[in-house]
């Protein structure tokens, strides 16, 4: 639809990454209520009663999508750095008391607000980068009360800052102190946590860990079937320290996602690509652990599995805030390619929150969330390290400067 006052892009190049990178040399974008509503040669451009914004030359992708973060947390583990860097692991660390359990007692402490104001920073840095959409977990409270927290916090973020934000609860994350030895019960709290939470609207997925230090397949679809009573989408932190054939389960549950999968094998590779269940690729915390064991990328590839990438940012295992760094890493540590990691941050990215009907791409009829870049070709983005050539961000057709800082 066509309307005064409708924003018309023009004076750019176009990765749309509708096929492949889907470029479009000296292209223009027309959003009409926040909305694409024509894309294609500047020539053609419809541009009647229309705003003309002059992207300079410029390449004009998706907006960003960093479709896997705990970036909603309090407190820090630079003592787990430097005690992994002197020789303890991180299963000695979780058994000690010490990972994910440290930071739940921080998160467990901090109000609503100092929540808010440790963890938006951080995602002022990935705005900074072109991210318009940002997935949060919780999983650092561990008891209805502090789970709430979190996920408010994670809706405050969307209020506070030019972004969407998509909600995970992952209430099964660890087993809180006051459940020790009790993992079953925990879980029957997990899930009784759950209804209470969906009706707040706190949450618009719901994630485990299934782990030999985390949970196991049975206590894991306990949390999937309370999901799906609530018709609410599942995905899951699976084989990242071994094999508990955790995709072949989220897969069964026709799962959004499944994270991680450095210890992934060849039936959880088919059930995955079965069920179009994506695989998120985390290299942050595989270069943080200076893991050694790479997903099975080329199985991924050749069963035709969608790939995303995404920062892990957690305090614990990926302190990381740059989608671009985020992207460097998968290609350089796993060998995908600059169009892979592109399309894990935009298009498959999407589909890992079950949002590739609205965003991820640039064509007709999606969100106008896209990024603006000062760069010779796409691959440039997966090619500098410690380089931001974001010139301009567009959330729901509305230009705004990147986002740098934040203050109170």
């Amino acid at each position: 639809m066509m309307e005064p006052g409708d924003t018309v892009f023009i004076n750019l190049h176009l990765a749309t990454m509708a096929d492949g990178y889907g470029e479009q040399r000296d292209g223009a974008v027309r959003v009409h209520d926040g909305r694409i509503a024509w894309v294609g040669p500047r020539a053609d451009a419809p541009v009647d009663g229309a705003r003309l914004v002059d992207g300079g030359g410029c390449w004009l992708t998706p907006g960003l999508i960093d479709c896997h973060t705990h970036i909603v947390h309090a407190g820090n583990r630079s003592d787990e750095f430097e005690a992994r860097l002197n020789g303890a692991s991180y299963e000695d660390i979780a058994r000690a008391g010490g990972g994910i359990m440290s930071t739940v007692r921080a998160t467990r402490a901090a109000t609503e607000d100092e929540l808010l104001r440790q963890s938006v920073p951080r995602v002022a840095s990935l705005l900074a980068e072109g991210v318009t959409t940002i997935e949060i977990k919780s999983g650092y409270g561990l008891d209805l009360e502090s789970e709430a927290r979190m996920l408010r916090v994670a809706r405050r973020v969307a209020s506070e800052l030019p972004v969407s934000v998509a909600t995970t609860f992952l209430g099964a994350h660890a087993l809180p102190p006051e459940f020790s030895g009790r993992p079953d019960d925990y879980i029957g709290a997990v899930c009784a946590m759950l209804p209470q939470l969906a009706a707040e609207g706190l949450v618009d997925a719901v994630d485990a860990f299934c782990e030999r230090i985390g949970f196991t397949n049975a206590q894991t679809e306990r949390v999937f079937d309370a999901a799906r009573q609530l018709a609410l989408p599942v995905k899951l932190h699976a084989e990242q320290l071994s094999d508990q054939r955790g995709a072949e389960l989220v897969a069964r549950y026709n799962g959004l996602s499944a994270d991680h999968l450095e210890h992934l094998g060849a039936e959880g590779v088919a059930a995955m690509a079965a069920a179009g269940t994506v695989a998120v690729l985390l290299p942050g915390a595989y270069y943080f652990l200076r893991d050694t064991t790479p997903p099975p990328v080329a199985l991924l590839r050749e069963a035709g599995v969608a790939m995303a990438v995404a920062t892990d940012c957690n305090p614990g295992t990926s302190p990381l805030t740059s989608i671009l760094l985020a992207m460097n890493m998968a290609c350089t540590l796993w060998r995908l390619t600059p169009q892979e990691v592109l399309a894990g941050c935009t298009v498959n990215a999407a589909r890992a929150l079950g949002r590739q009907v609205d965003i991820g791409t640039i064509e007709v009829g999606k969100r106008a969330d896209f990024a603006l870049w000062d760069i010779a070709r796409p691959a440039d983005l997966s090619y500098a390290m410690g380089l931001n050539p974001c010139r301009g961000v567009v959330n729901a057709g509305v230009l705004r400067a990147p986002v740098v800082s934040w203050r109170d």
